[in-house]
């Protein structure tokens, strides 16, 4: 009967990758890369081929096996698998490499920092001691070429070929017979009596100095090169002086050593050492200590090593996750280690976790996942984000925290691009209409005009047809003045998306009715944007060929680059109105803003009006929209251009007085916000009868801010809006010509100016409708 010959070695579920070996610890081990056959995961592989004559050396590889088989712990190189043949031994461990080659890498790349190698070292020293201390055994190999380094930096213990009991079981120390190793020798073993007093760990510690001194220094050329410390730091050279001492009584424990050297300003008393210390012992914290490892770890990761942060803290961060509950706290730290990976890696580790949080019911983890998308939606696929994202993130729109609320509009503008025809155009218009609306928040309803001025170019041309004029028309009637502003920008930002018949009879009457605003900052960009759309209009009139030319954006499908040069104005409006509005939350978290509690002044008028881009006044295509005006005030609104581009628009997570009086983000509902105090004149510029669910419905858009009958004066005290410095520091001695028309004081009478339909008040530059007079009472 014949039987077929199995090969073991073919068999062995692993395989080299056929390149030159890595090197090794000097002796009979090579080192290979190899790799699993069923995963194709990275391993090591040391390779003994046995040789005729060599029986010691056969003996020591077979009982480094034996000892690396049977030895765990997390800073011993760990064992996977092996093979042992009449020819060959095979040993499988994790993917390593030898620390010699590791530190010239890392030279080669900038260098090493110590906080790496204080860590190192403490892996190393833990090792030792684990093996002295507890398992009674004597490494006897302590050098450079027996320690390895992982993919994530940590330093693993190898070379277990010439390891023997302290308690002289299996008798003594093997035989070396390697020069390169034996230089490592403590000077003691050349004395062959007894009369020197050792410990069993002196001769590994010894070792372990010469290690320190390589590290910091190069390879050791002779053993009276340790009188000489070299580069190592001072903090260390007490500690290793030590080690390296003649006497080997005094050389200190592998566990004393570590405590000497975590002592406060020691060497291994660092943030990083903190970190690996707490990461190993995580699973057996406190949620409490958890909370606030993860709450201080994104301020240390700068720091931190990139291969460390991808291979040790990611995983414990999505360990964390997805089975300890550690919530929105491991966001921010999660995404800045995201930074580090690959488009793949970061497809296949981060974006499930992503998906996954977006479902939760956690306010926190909702809001700080709105506040850092823009770090992780280009990972983001179309179908993912309709599918899996959106629907979710529309229910921010009817929170009733406003600050979730305001997150959510502004991440529109992340995602806008990637959303299907029927989310953009019906879903998102529908909670735009509301919140345009009804929302009783001035700054939410500002965002969501800047907002639909930014994505106009991603709808539909029949939805801007709709949608635009509408919208941006109730924007100017809103109570909030920089609401009323935002609809100017918007329309600006917009202005190639409109008909020539459009701008002649439905935009520039909206526009002309701002030209008499009590608020100068609307007034000015009223007055840009009027003379804008009449330079296209006039150039259309000059020459009638160039309608097909400004028209060409009207009717053509939805597209990210149609906003042109006109983006800048929507850029604007996107870090600067919103800024603005978020700033009147902060100082007044619990008061709804409208007409009546904006406090309103005439402003100086060579304070610079808050728009980094000035409309030319001559015939403009839609390519010239952002040209600017030759005269000063343009250089002033760059400067206020410079400085709106550096605020976070619209930041109301910053409002410390609007978040202090949320103990809970957890908690639904029970929410002290600024909707509990309504505002009357908002109330009643609803239409009561107007259902915002179906905006869609002829007119819907066209429900705009109804003008309040009457008003009441501002608080006394109150500071009125005018009184900020919006866009800058400089001022003019020029009146503001609005502020003229307020009556002549006189010490017998005040007499009070009348437009037709209006009155005004002397004095704070505010219109008021006509009211009933009220006679001031003469002083005594």
């Amino acid at each position: 009967m014949w039987f077929f010959a199995r090969d073991p070695v073919r068999d062995f579920p692993f395989e080299l990758i056929p390149e030159l070996p890595e090197g090794g610890p000097p002796g009979p081990w090579a080192l290979h890369r190899g790799r699993k056959k069923a995963t194709g995961s990275p391993v090591s592989i040391f390779v003994y081929d046995v040789k005729p004559g060599a029986e010691e050396q056969t003996q020591v590889a077979k009982a480094a096996f034996k000892r690396l088989k049977t030895l765990r712990h997390p800073n011993i190189l760990a064992y996977i698998d092996g093979l042992e043949t009449e020819k060959c031994l095979h040993v499988v461990t994790e993917a390593v490499t030898p620390l010699g080659m590791y530190l010239k890498a890392r030279v080669e790349a900038g260098g090493l920092k110590e906080l790496e190698i204080s860590w190192g070292l403490h892996q190393i020293v833990k090792a030792l001691s684990f093996l002295v201390n507890d398992c009674s055994l004597i490494h006897n190999n302590v050098c450079m070429a027996a320690v390895f380094v992982d993919r994530a930096g940590e330093w693993k213990l190898g070379g277990l070929d010439y390891m023997y009991s302290a308690q002289g079981i299996g008798g003594g120390p093997p035989r070396k017979g390697i020069p390169e190793l034996e230089q490592y020798d403590p000077p003691e073993l050349a004395d062959s009596s007894d009369r020197v007093v050792r410990e069993k760990w002196s001769a590994d510690m010894w070792r372990l100095g010469c290690l320190i001194w390589e590290v910091f220094n190069g390879p050791l050329p002779r053993a009276a090169a340790l009188r000489n410390p070299g580069k190592i730091p001072k903090s260390l050279v007490p500690h290793y002086c030590e080690l390296v001492g003649a006497n080997p009584k005094v050389r200190p424990n592998p566990a004393r050593f570590l405590q000497n050297c975590r002592a406060p300003g020691g060497f291994m008393s660092n943030r990083f050492v903190e970190t690996n210390l707490f990461l190993e012992e995580i699973q057996i914290k406190e949620p409490a200590e958890k909370q606030k490892f993860f709450q201080e770890l994104s301020k240390s990761l700068n720091a931190f090593p990139e291969d460390f942060c991808r291979h040790k803290v990611l995983p414990q961060l999505l360990t964390a996750f997805e089975f300890g509950n550690a919530g929105a706290v491991v966001l921010t730290p999660l995404f800045k280690v995201g930074k580090f990976l690959s488009a793949e890696e970061y497809q296949h580790k981060i974006i499930p976790v992503v998906v996954k949080m977006f479902s939760s019911t956690d306010r926190a983890m909702r809001i700080r996942l709105l506040q850092q998308m823009e770090q992780f939606i280009q990972y983001l696929d179309e179908p993912t984000v309709n599918t899996q994202i959106f629907p979710h993130v529309v229910h921010g729109f009817l929170d009733t925290n406003p600050a979730i609320r305001e997150q959510t509009v502004k991440s529109m503008l992340l995602l806008a691009p990637k959303l299907s025809e029927t989310n953009l155009n019906v879903e998102l218009m529908k909670h735009f209409a509301r919140l345009q609306a009804k929302d009783e928040q001035g700054p939410i309803r500002c965002n969501t005009t800047v907002c639909l001025g930014k994505i106009g170019s991603y709808l539909s041309a029949t939805t801007r047809h709709r949608v635009l004029t509408s919208a941006f028309s109730r924007a100017t009637k809103d109570p909030f003045a920089p609401s009323r502003v935002a609809g100017v920008l918007g329309f600006a930002a917009t202005h190639n998306l409109y008909s020539m018949n459009d701008c002649a009879h439905k935009i520039l009457p909206v526009l002309c009715g701002l030209t008499v605003d009590p608020e100068k900052s609307v007034r000015d960009q009223a007055f840009k944007a009027i003379r804008s759309f009449l330079s296209k209009l006039e150039s259309v009139s000059e020459d009638p060929t160039q309608l097909e030319e400004v028209e060409k954006d009207v009717h053509a499908a939805s597209s990210p680059g149609m906003g042109g040069a006109a983006a800048s104005w929507a850029g604007w409006a996107v870090t600067g109105v919103s800024s603005l509005t978020s700033k009147l939350i902060r100082a007044h978290p619990t008061t709804a803003p409208s007409e009546t509690n904006v406090p309103q002044r005439p402003t100086p008028e060579g304070v610079p009006a808050p728009a980094p881009t000035s409309v030319p006044a001559t015939p403009t295509t839609s390519s010239h929209w952002e040209t600017q005006e030759e005269d000063k005030d343009t250089a002033e609104d760059s400067s206020a251009a410079d400085r709106w581009d550096d605020e976070d628009w619209g930041s109301l997570e910053e409002a410390k007085s609007v978040l202090a009086q949320q103990d809970d983000w957890n908690t639904g509902g029970q929410v002290s916000r600024a909707s509990q105090v309504s505002n009357s004149h908002h109330k009643s510029s609803k239409s009561p009868e107007s259902d915002w669910s179906s905006w869609e419905a002829e007119g819907s858009w066209e429900q705009g801010w109804q003008e309040p009958s009457s008003q009441e004066p501002p608080p006394e005290g109150t500071r009125l809006a005018s009184e900020y410095n919006w866009g800058g520091s400089e001022s003019s001695d020029k009146g503001d010509p609005f502020a003229t028309l307020s009556a002549r004081t006189s010490t017998q009478d005040r007499r009070r100016l009348s437009w037709p339909g209006r009155s005004v008040r002397s004095g704070g530059g505010r219109w008021r409708p006509n009211a009933p007079r009220r006679r001031r009472p003469r002083a005594p």
